[in-house]
């Protein structure tokens, strides 16, 4: 089958390519690919940012968001069907999304929400994950409280701050002053235009953040915290916490040490820095994707590209030009 696969790390590490079919195991249920999301984390992995962390082994399908129709299934799946409509973010180690079959782990995979399309229904699985676990599994969003999200605009960004709003919370976000009537439209109570505003010299008192940009723009989201505050970057530093999660507590020393001077810069301010690396999450998906069909949440789509310009699609994204998802479509 045709798939994109990462065959060395770096930026022009990824080419289409003839790979097998993939094999079903017990718990698999294999998907017939219609669209795919494109993600930074895809350029990420990609580029070997996580290499020491997710030990793919090269070459490997990239890929980390689907939608597509079951072909198969496994002799253990019990909660799906050939001919279901379906939509996941595979588990790490397993994703492979840009070809034409995934094989998932059924816990890994929700019905596709009713109302969406197959072109938004795959450009929302890992945001809407991301969203739950930063705001509700991490921040504990209550009403009533501030929420900061940077990049409102983003495919990341547009989901958060609906969430959030959903959760009762004051919404603020930084963005290009052009999209502000947009981002109001999606809930958002404040835009700072970070082309022509510090959003540190406007906004104060802020429960939670929510930072997909990290360096000097995660450093400066401390100061706009109430004491107590909380910032939850996905893009690191990398806390010990993270080495747990993958399984690998050799590795929480390392990652003391990665996160240490931004946990420091926390602790003197009076508020604290959690990092996010979502989780695979079948059942939460199926619950998101009530939300979806409720019309709380509403996928935003920048374009499609058809499956054989996949790797222009990745470098749309790369270059900062969407202003929402990107999905790949079959």
């Amino acid at each position: 089958m045709r798939a994109y696969v990462v065959e060395s790390y770096g930026t022009d590490g990824l080419a289409q390519a003839e790979v097998p079919r993939p094999t079903v195991g017990r718990s698999d249920v294999l998907v017939e690919v219609h669209a795919a999301g494109i993600n930074p984390l895809d350029t990420m992995v990609r580029n070997g940012e996580f290499k020491q962390l997710l030990p793919y082994r090269r070459p490997f399908v990239l890929g980390h968001d689907v939608a597509g129709v079951v072909v198969e299934v496994g002799a253990d799946v019990d909660r799906f069907s050939v001919g279901d409509r379906v939509f996941s973010r595979p588990r790490d180690l397993r994703t492979g999304t840009f070809a034409e079959l995934v094989a998932i782990d059924q816990a890994d995979v929700a019905p596709a929400p009713a109302s969406l399309s197959t072109a938004e229904a795959g450009a929302v699985p890992l945001v809407a994950l991301a969203a739950w676990q930063a705001l509700v599994e991490v921040a504990d969003v209550q009403p009533g409280q501030k929420v900061l999200v940077h990049a409102g605009a983003g495919g990341l960004g547009s989901t958060v701050v609906q969430l959030a709003r959903h959760l009762g919370a004051h919404v603020a976000t930084t963005a290009r002053g052009g999209d502000a009537e947009r981002l109001r439209a999606l809930g958002v109570d404040e835009v700072v235009d970070y082309t022509t505003q510090d959003f540190t010299q406007v906004l104060s008192g802020y429960d939670v953040v929510l930072d997909s940009l990290g360096g000097a723009n995660l450093t400066s989201s401390l100061e706009v915290l109430r004491p107590g505050g909380i910032a939850v970057s996905v893009v690191g530093p990398p806390t010990p916490s993270f080495a747990r999660q993958l399984g690998r507590p050799v590795l929480a020393p390392v990652m003391w040490l990665l996160s240490a001077r931004v946990r420091a810069r926390a602790r003197r301010l009076g508020v604290r820095y959690s990092f996010l690396f979502m989780r695979a999450d079948g059942d939460r998906l199926a619950q998101l994707a009530a939300l979806y069909d409720a019309g709380v949440l509403r996928p935003v789509l920048d374009r499609t590209f058809p499956f054989d310009e996949t790797l222009e699609a990745v470098s749309y994204v790369e270059q900062g030009r969407a202003k929402g998802k990107v999905v790949v479509v079959r």
